[in-house]
């Protein structure tokens, strides 16, 4: 393998591997793998979603150096974005909810990012909430952009272009199943219509968080807004539906637990020694929950969104694990 110059780090985001998960695969009695997505620059799959969106606005000429580019996140987005400011010349300014984990705040910071914290208890139509909190500073501030990941479709178009023929030509063609973490759903749809329209067979199954919307507008194409709960999984499940959810495409949603998503992130280090994120873990759970309608033949491809480096002070941290009952006290030894 030659290792090749690059001109700047964004030149290194895609391209991801495809890692076989040995327990995992015993477990469900066929073959798994992980599209794992903290082996970008940036650590998370929303690398290809912001380079993409801000190259088709760079393309249209609404960005120009010096603007202001300003988006709502759970932290991953903002880092790449952030990240990619830096590299092209742009200020980034990022609305971010409250409960967001102490690396990510870091980081982003780190990355010369100017935050704006928001309450995560609020209504999504609140004027405080991160949403529109975005869009108003969007309005107020001269020469800036508005990267709107949740109404933009060029979030699933990045990965209708990059992730899904990534993980068609890595698994040549045998994938089954894909299960993916959905938030936005950009990138559950766009691997799924670029893998639906290699093989309409394949399943396309998003994985939802308790107190999130999803999987009930889903199935009865309504929510009920009093269901709608504050998730510790950071980056999983919505409170509004965005431009990028597609009925067509996606075949089910399975929910899962922040407990269960935690543990099964705990169990990916000792098991198959990856260290993931959070909602990597709620792809797990997910195969757990969905093992018992799998078979030998089946090829499954789990999406691990980012790495567990943002995680420490939470799901890697005994304490938290502690004060939330996911773990024994003073115990190491995971459920």
């Amino acid at each position: 393998m030659s290792l090749k110059v690059v001109e700047d780090v964004s030149q290194l985001i895609a391209k991801t591997p495809l890692i076989k998960l040995h327990h995992l695969s015993e477990t469900a009695g066929c073959q798994v793998y992980a599209k794992v997505e903290g082996f970008n620059p940036g650590n998370s799959a929303k690398d290809r979603t912001a380079l993409y969106i801000i190259e088709q606005a760079e393309q249209r000429g609404h960005l120009k150096k010096g603007d202001t580019i300003i988006e709502a996140t759970s932290g991953n987005m903002g880092f790449s974005i952030a990240m990619i400011c830096n590299i092209k010349g742009y200020n980034c300014l990022l609305t971010v909810k409250d409960n967001v984990s102490k690396e990510k705040l870091s980081m982003l910071k780190a990355m010369n990012a100017k935050i704006i914290l928001c309450p995560s208890n609020v209504d999504s139509s609140h004027p405080e909430s991160y949403y529109n909190k975005a869009k108003s500073l969007s309005i107020e501030i001269n020469d800036s952009y508005y990267l709107n990941q949740n109404y933009s479709i060029e979030n699933s178009e990045a990965h209708y272009q990059s992730t899904g023929p990534e993980i068609w030509n890595q698994t040549d063609g045998k994938i089954t199943h894909f299960i993916c973490p959905a938030s936005t759903c950009g990138t559950l749809v766009g691997c799924g219509r670029y893998l639906k329209e290699k093989n309409p067979e394949v399943k396309i199954i998003g994985v939802d968080g308790y107190g999130s919307i999803l999987q009930e507008f889903h199935i009865e194409k309504s929510f009920d807004k009093n269901k709608i709960a504050v998730r510790k999984v950071e980056g999983l499940g919505k409170d509004i539906i965005g431009a990028n959810y597609d009925r067509s495409i996606i075949n089910e949603f399975i929910k899962v637990t922040d407990k269960d998503s935690a543990l099964q992130a705990r169990k990916l280090c000792k098991d198959e020694g990856l260290f993931a994120g959070h909602s990597s873990g709620s792809s797990c759970q997910a195969l757990e929950q969905k093992k018992d309608q799998l078979s030998f033949l089946d090829f499954v491809v789990l999406l691990f969104p980012d790495h567990g480096s943002r995680y420490l002070s939470k799901i890697y941290n005994d304490s938290w694990m502690e004060e939330q009952g996911y773990i024994i006290k003073k115990s190491l030894e995971m459920a």
